[in-house]
C-alpha cells in the first residue's frame, strides 16, 4: 500500500471519528461482539495461519493467542459500560456549589503496530481495548508473520469498514509511511530499536505512545525453592513458542548451592515435555525466519552447552538448549535471546543478585522461586521490572484483571482489561459550577475579611 492510500485511510478515519459514532457505548459493544463472532467462526483458519508462521500447535495457538483474545473481548463487553461512565470525585469546599468529575474520552485515530512472535494476540488484544475506549484504529501486523497478517486482514475487513478499523500489510516502507502520519495515539509492540524510531516519529506530532518492548528477564532461584517444580515451570515458560516470548525467562540466576540439582531437573523436564528428539516433536515450533535462526545459533557456545544445541536449518528449528558456566560478559548475555537458549548463572547472596539485576536495563518481567516471604518482599520491592510471577513464569500476562507493560528500557504504559481501556482514553477533569450562588471572595477588590475566608476554606 502506497503513501497516498495510507493517507486516505487516516483521513477517512478522522472524518468518521468526528461524526461521534464511536462515542456511543452501544456502538462499541456491537463492534466487539462482531469481532468475537468472526474469531470464533474462524478459529481453525487462525490456528492454521499461526502454524504456518511459527509452527505452533493448535492447542498452543488457542491457549496463548486466540483464547486470550476472546477472553479480553468478553471482559470488555461486560465492563465497557462502567468504564465509560463519568466518575464523580470530591469537590473542595472552596468550589461550593459544584460537581467535579472525570470523563473518559477516546483519543481518536489510533495506530497499533504489532510483532511477529504472537502475531494474533498482540494485534487483536490492543485493538479490543482501542475499540472499547471508542477509538478508530489502523492496524499494522508484522511482515514477518504474513499468514497471520492476512487472516487478520480478512477478519477485520469482514467486520468493519476501513473508516473505522483498517489493516495495513507490508513491511518497512508501509511502517515508515504510517509513522509519518499524524495519529492521536500510537501503540507499539516490538524491539527496543524500532521502539525508539516510533517514539522519535511520534514526537513530531507530540503523539502519546505506549511501548511494549522486551529485555533480559531474570529468573531468580533461591536456596529454599522447590527445585522439581522450579524446573518444570521454567522449562514451560522458557521454551513456549521456542523461546520467542517477550516475557520468557531470559536466564536463570540461581543460588550457587542449588545449581547442580536444578540443572539436572531442567534436563529431565526438557525430555519429559519435548521428548528425546524435540526437533521431531510435531508440537514443537520453529524460529520465525532465517535471520533470527542464524542470530540465535551465534549465541550458543558449544563449550558451555550442557543440553541440546542441535538445529535443523531446513525447518528453522533449534533444540531446547541449556548453557552452564555462563558469565555476564558472554555473548548470550549481551542481548535479549528471544529463542530456545537458557543460560544458567549463579549468585552467592540475594543482595548481590538484586544489585546485579538493578545494574542492568530494567527487564519486562522478573520471576522469583522461593519459599521465603521475606525474600519475596525484598526482591519485589527493590528490583525494577515490568511485572512477573512468584514461583511461576509467564502467566501474569494471561489476565484482564491486571495491567501488563514494561518499565524503563522494557517499555512504557500498560494494557489488558481496565488498564487497556485507560490507555486508549483521555480523562477530562471537569468542574460543573452552579449558577444560583456566586461567592464574592475570589473577585477583586480583596479585603482582609475575604483573605481570612480563603484561608479557612483552603486549609
Amino acid at each position: 500500500m502506497n503513501e497516498n492510500e495510507i493517507k486516505t485511510i487516516v483521513t477517512k478515519q478522522r472524518a468518521f471519528f468526528s461524526t461521534g459514532a464511536t462515542l456511543d457505548v452501544g456502538y462499541r459493544i456491537k463492534a466487539l461482539k462482531k469481532l468475537q463472532n468472526a474469531i470464533q467462526k474462524n478459529e481453525e483458519a487462525i490456528g492454521a495461519a499461526i502454524q504456518k508462521d511459527l509452527g505452533k500447535s493448535s492447542f498452543e495457538s488457542y491457549m496463548c493467542e486466540t483464547g486470550l483474545c476472546l477472553s479480553e473481548i468478553s471482559y470488555m463487553i461486560r465492563h465497557t459500560p462502567s468504564f465509560a461512565r463519568e466518575k464523580t470525585v470530591h469537590t473542595p469546599l472552596a468550589q461550593f456549589h459544584s460537581r467535579s468529575y472525570r470523563k473518559p474520552s477516546p483519543y481518536g485515530v489510533t495506530l497499533i503496530m504489532s510483532p511477529w512472535n504472537y502475531p494474533f494476540l498482540l494485534t487483536v488484544d490492543p485493538l479490543v481495548d482501542a475499540i472499547a475506549a471508542g477509538n478508530t484504529a489502523v492496524v499494522k501486523p508484522s511482515a514477518y508473520s504474513p499468514h497471520t497478517g492476512e487472516i487478520i486482514r480478512q477478519l477485520i475487513s469482514e467486520c468493519f469498514e476501513e473508516e473505522y478499523v483498517a489493516v495495513i500489510t507490508g513491511g518497512r516502507a508501509e511502517n515508515t509511511c504510517l509513522l509519518n502520519e499524524h495519529f492521536d495515539y500510537i501503540f507499539f509492540t516490538g524491539s527496543q530499536s524500532v521502539g525508539k524510531e516510533v517514539m522519535r516519529h511520534a514526537a513530531n506530532h507530540l503523539t502519546p505512545v505506549t511501548l511494549e518492548l522486551g529485555g533480559k528477564s531474570p529468573c531468580i532461584v533461591t536456596q529454599s525453592a522447590n527445585i522439581k517444580l522450579v524446573a518444570k515451570r521454567i522449562v514451560f515458560g522458557k521454551f513456549l513458542n521456542c523461546g520467542q516470548t517477550c516475557v520468557a525467562p531470559d536466564y536463570i540466576y540461581c543460588d550457587a548451592t542449588v545449581k547442580e540439582p536444578l540443572l539436572a531437573e531442567i534436563k529431565k523436564q526438557i525430555r519429559l515435555q519435548f521428548g528425546d528428539d524435540p526437533l521431531s516433536n510435531r508440537n514443537y515450533g520453529k524460529i520465525i525466519n532465517q535471520k533470527h535462526f542464524d542470530r540465535i545459533l551465534k549465541l550458543i557456545d558449544k563449550e558451555k552447552t550442557v543440553h541440546g544445541g542441535n538445529s535443523n536449518s531446513q525447518t528453522l528449528q533449534i533444540e531446547p538448549t541449556v548453557l552452564d558456566s555462563v558469565t555476564f560478559e558472554d555473548a548470550v548475555m549481551q542481548e535479549e535471546i528471544f529463542g530456545p537458549v537458557l543460560p544458567i548463572l549463579t549468585y552467592h547472596s540475594i543482595n548481590d543478585a538484586i544489585q546485579k539485576i538493578n545494574s542492568m536495563e530494567h527487564p519486562l518481567a522478573l520471576y522469583l522461586f522461593t519459599r521465603s516471604q521475606a525474600t519475596v518482599k525484598k526482591v519485589t520491592s527493590q528490583c525494577g521490572f515490568g511485572g512477573g510471577c512468584i514461583n511461576d513464569t509467564v502467566i501474569h500476562l494471561a489476565t484482564s484483571e491486571m495491567g501488563f507493560g514494561g518499565f524503563g528500557e522494557s517499555g512504557m504504559g500498560s494494557y489488558h482489561g481496565k488498564d487497556g481501556f485507560q490507555t486508549f482514553s483521555h480523562y477530562k477533569s471537569i468542574v460543573d459550577k452552579k449558577t444560583w450562588i456566586d461567592l464574592p471572595m475570589r473577585y477583586q477588590p480583596y479585603s482582609s475579611f475575604y483573605d481570612k475566608l480563603v484561608h479557612f476554606f483552603l486549609k
